[in-house]
């Protein structure tokens, strides 16, 4: 007799109740509980617990953003944030016990703080705090004069940016040293899975690593290019990895059809130079490699002596490559593109009005019925309806099940420990919890912020054990209405749009493979430079994407996990016509034109075709051309793709 079937919940639920296998961030660890106990304390000895627990408050918001590796990049993710802090918590206090005025004012500023949120990663926590801060300052008595409670939060915010800046004299471009190594030894691991199955994840890898070093060292190249010589010389290294990962496609179709795999003196040597970028050291480069024959062959020995070159040179940007990648906009140009993408974007627009209207209804529902500690309604939804957060529906779900988890490491604190002294080493260990538990994933790092916020407001209201049993009811209401009216109401949210980030994607390819065959140009190299890195810049894009969608409930999650195959048929795709390209540079016969113009032809319909369904719809997938030349791989992958692309 067969077994009944066990009733386990699907897995876009329970994918976020996985912890991550991450390291612990033990230095923040560190500096988080130094700098939400260290402000309590002094606030006690002063005689004035509620100065400290606004001053907690205020490190709390730059403990979560800390989530930079540079130094001055810490500065500025750290500071502006919370000056937009400053400000929220300032329209706040100005709007406490208004009423309905306290409802549009709150409202308009979740607007605009869900616009703002839509131009990057420090705008999104800048809006973030704007808002978060608002709710407290309109929700919680604070102290007078209307300026005590900005100042305190910001004086927070500053203890966590000295505690951060200490190491600076000691490790002052370590970080970014560091991710360019990393980046090198990506590298040699995809080196070492050249013909292997493991070969489509290390690139994905290599991928992240690249986005994240360019990230790291060109938030700096606009105030600093052509004065710090280290940053420019470290930039030229990174550069120097394009040609290495140009070479690696060539090397893995070589390693497949012909199974000749790399020696291991290769991987070897991009790891000796790894070990090099990471130790700052110069010197005449080694150069032990074997003997090249074959043009996937002689495309790896040349992008390996010449990142050899690179890394090893001591003055920087030898072959002014610092301009592949092409020079940011002048601040002026920046800051009117973002001004005009914010205030005509359709999506800055649709998320601010989605957020105003769950902030809206939550201050409407507690001027309306009487809810204990009614600002948590507020901050519920904020968090829930990030939008760099990803799923809605399981940010909902993870926030309740966090917040009730939460709650539990909260009771028994709020129930035994007596107000005063003892909440400084109930602070630190409390504290300490939130860097740890945040790198494991949402519901990890909700489970621990929950009984801190608890605690410091308890020191601002007095109410003990009686907050725990309200709190877990504000969140469940938070999360009810970010569920309706943030996600139920709109029909973005049963439709994803995997599909048409695929179709410019494929687009893009299209454009990428008559770029690298087309007419020759003088600035052919850099072009193709540049629109590799874009497409595999998109492509990740596309991949957080799907990862987002993939956790949403059906039809949603079914739809985006039919697309994904093809998303892993469209890098291939970008793969192989790199590894024609360079088979070409390096000996092999040139495609024809019309070879050429069948690929693209191909991938422009098919990218019509994604974009006029939203179900996989069937496709031609015939496609010919010489079996022998250069770009046979690459017509197999197309034809792959639009196979997966069929029913």
């Amino acid at each position: 007799m067969a077994k009944p079937a066990r009733l386990t919940p699907p897995s876009w639920l329970t994918a976020g109740l996985r912890p991550q296998s991450t390291p612990v961030p033990w230095a923040a660890v560190l500096r988080a509980s130094v700098a939400l106990s260290v402000p309590l304390a002094v606030g006690f000895a002063a005689g004035q617990p509620a100065y400290g627990a606004l001053v907690s408050m205020g490190a709390l918001s730059g403990v979560i953003g800390d989530t930079a590796d540079a130094y001055r990049m810490r500065i500025f993710n750290i500071a502006v944030p919370q000056l937009f802090g400053a400000l929220g918590v300032t329209l706040g206090t100005l709007v406490f016990g208004q009423g309905w005025l306290a409802v549009v004012v709150l409202t308009l500023i979740a607007l605009v703080s869900g616009m703002i949120s839509s131009i990057g990663a420090v705008a999104s926590v800048s809006g973030l705090l704007l808002l978060l801060n608002a709710v407290v300052g309109a929700g919680l008595p604070m102290p007078d004069p209307w300026w005590k409670a900005p100042l305190l939060l910001t004086l927070g915010g500053v203890v966590v940016l000295v505690l951060t800046l200490l190491g600076w004299p000691l490790r002052g471009g370590t970080p970014e040293r560091t991710a360019v190594a990393g980046t090198y030894r990506a590298v040699a691991a995809l080196f070492d899975a050249a013909g292997t199955d493991a070969y489509d994840e290390r690139r994905q890898t290599v991928t992240a690593s690249l986005n994240q070093s360019y990230d790291l060292l060109l938030a700096r190249r606009a105030r600093q290019h052509g004065r710090a010589p280290s940053l420019a010389r470290l930039l030229s290294q990174l550069n120097a990895v394009i040609p290495l990962l140009e070479a690696a496609p060539a090397a893995h179709l070589a390693a497949r059809r012909f199974h000749r795999p790399l020696p291991p003196e290769i991987p070897a040597a991009v790891r000796a130079l790894a070990d090099a970028v990471e130790q700052g050291r110069g010197g005449a480069p080694e150069r032990a490699l074997p003997e090249a024959r074959r043009p996937s062959e002689k495309a790896v020995d040349a992008a390996l002596r010449y990142a050899a070159t690179v890394v090893h040179e001591a003055e920087p940007n030898p072959y002014n490559i610092d301009d592949r990648l092409g020079r940011p906009a002048a601040l002026r140009v920046r800051v009117r593109r973002t001004a005009r993408a914010v205030l005509f974007s359709e999506a800055s627009w649709r998320y601010g009005l989605r957020l105003a209207l769950c902030i809206g209804l939550s201050q409407a529902l507690v001027s309306l019925i009487p809810v204990p500690r009614s600002y948590w309604v507020a901050l519920t939804v904020t968090f829930v309806l990030k939008p760099d957060f990803g799923s809605v529906f399981s940010r909902a779900v993870l926030r309740a099940l966090g917040t009730a988890a939460g709650l539990l490491i909260a009771a028994p604190l709020l129930a035994a420990v007596p107000r005063g002294w003892w909440d400084v080493p109930v602070m630190m260990l409390l504290a300490a919890l939130i860097p740890a538990f945040s790198a494991k994933g949402y519901a990890f790092q909700t489970a621990a912020i929950t009984p801190v916020i608890l605690l410091l407001s308890d020191l601002l209201n007095h109410q003990g054990f009686d907050l725990v049993l309200p709190r877990l009811y504000d969140s469940l209401i938070g999360c009810g209405i970010a569920l309706v009216a943030g996600y139920l109401l709109w029909p973005e949210s049963w439709h994803t749009r995997v599909a048409d980030r695929l179709a410019d994607a494929v687009a893009d390819t299209a454009g990428y493979v008559s770029l690298a065959f087309g007419p020759p140009t003088g600035d052919d190299p850099a072009r193709r430079h540049r629109a590799r890195r874009a497409l595999y810049r998109d492509m990740s894009a596309v991949r957080s994407e799907f990862q987002r969608a993939l956790t949403e409930p059906p039809p949603a999650g079914d739809l985006a996990a039919a697309w994904w195959p093809l998303a892993i048929a469209v890098e291939r795709i970008v793969d192989a016509t790199t590894a024609a390209r360079i088979r070409v540079d390096h000996g092999a016969p040139p495609p024809e034109p019309a070879e050429v113009a069948a690929v693209e032809g191909q991938l422009r319909e098919l990218a019509a075709g994604l974009r006029s369904s939203r179900v996989l719809v069937e496709v031609r997938a015939d496609l010919g051309g010489d079996e022998e030349g250069v770009l046979d791989p690459l017509r197999q992958e197309v034809r792959a793709a639009r196979a997966i692309a069929s029913p």
